[in-house]
């Protein structure tokens, strides 16, 4: 080695490979960004909405994420906190189950039948 890091050395040996089918269900995420943060309700809330995985769902491997039938609506401030002290204290702390709040918002979704009509 000449002392420095060459092109080669600095790519990433393992490329993403896509998410499987069965995990993808983008327009479910486009819909739930336009409801309330799930935890609106205790205020705190800031920033856009965004659909967060509820990453204990299950069907979630090393490095990758739980199928999108598991995300819930949550601001940005609320999904900090989420990741800064994690699904158990988040949930003990707002008083919310994540697991079947993304139930229930997968059952309301308008698309769900024809997506799982298309995916299985």
């Amino acid at each position: 080695m000449r002392g420095y890091l060459g092109p080669a050395m600095l790519r990433n040996r393992h490329r993403n490979a896509p998410r499987p089918e069965w995990k993808v269900a983008d327009a479910f995420r486009q819909w739930l960004r336009g409801r309330p943060c799930l935890c609106s309700d205790r205020g705190g809330c800031d920033g856009r909405i965004i659909s967060a995985h509820v990453d204990y769902a299950g069907g979630k491997g090393m490095g990758t994420k739980v199928a999108d039938r598991f995300c819930i609506p949550l601001c940005m401030e609320h999904h900090r906190v989420q990741h800064q002290h994690g699904w158990p204290a988040f949930e003990a702390n707002f008083k919310i189950n994540g697991l079947e709040a993304s139930k229930a918002y997968w059952a309301a979704w308008p698309g769900r039948a024809k997506w799982e009509a298309e995916h299985g």
